[in-house]
């Protein structure tokens, strides 16, 4: 995971720390349906998980009520894909299949993929008090903190209940006003603007 940084790891597995899991599933009602990009040393244990990188879980179904995604943060030059494919998927399984979608991924708010697929589509953002996020590196915490902040973005219709949950752990903002439909502007000038 690079964030659009140059990382030298002999690992790609890092998995998202305990708490946040626990979180993530309190906002949920107990349990993840969904983890299109788990790992093997995952423990986030969703129902039904796709296991990068033998399960390309952009290809996958995405039907499901409540979806969890901690995505590759670098290019998969196999496959031609980069974050920006993640984050359209959970926008369109928000619009398609009415999902609730958490994502943790780095904070790129001056970036194409974020002004079209986070600020126009999800409902909030929080954005993480750990500004060097320990993930859990084939399912250990190293101690080593990410080098970029992170956040956790929802697409969903529970704003009040993921503010509720996430506030301990960071500054939650309702962005749905940001949706062109909320302000009074057509979607098309709004891509325009961004």
């Amino acid at each position: 995971m690079s964030a659009g940084r140059s990382i030298i790891t002999l690992s790609q597995s890092w998995g998202t720390p305990h708490k946040y899991v626990k979180t993530v599933k309190e906002v949920f009602g107990g349990y993840i349906d969904l983890d299109p990009c788990s790992n093997e040393y995952s423990i986030v244990n969703a129902r039904v998980e796709y296991l990068l990188p033998k399960h390309d879980g952009l290809k996958e179904s995405w039907n499901y009520p409540t979806i969890y995604v901690n995505p590759p943060y670098g290019i998969d030059k196999e496959r031609g894909t980069t974050i920006k494919n993640w984050l359209a998927r959970c926008a369109h399984a928000h619009e398609e299949y009415k999902s609730q979608v958490i994502a943790l991924v780095p904070i790129a708010a001056n970036t194409s993929h974020w002004k079209k697929y986070v600020f126009t589509k999800a409902k909030a953002i929080c954005f993480l008090y750990d500004t060097r996020l320990r993930f859990l590196e084939n399912g250990i915490d190293s101690g080593k903190g990410a080098p970029m902040a992170c956040a956790m973005i929802y697409w969903g219709n529970d704003y009040q209940k993921f503010y509720n949950i996430f506030i301990e752990h960071g500054a939650v903002v309702d962005i749905s006003n940001l949706h062109g439909e909320h302000i009074g502007i057509d979607r098309n000038t709004l891509k325009l603007a961004l």
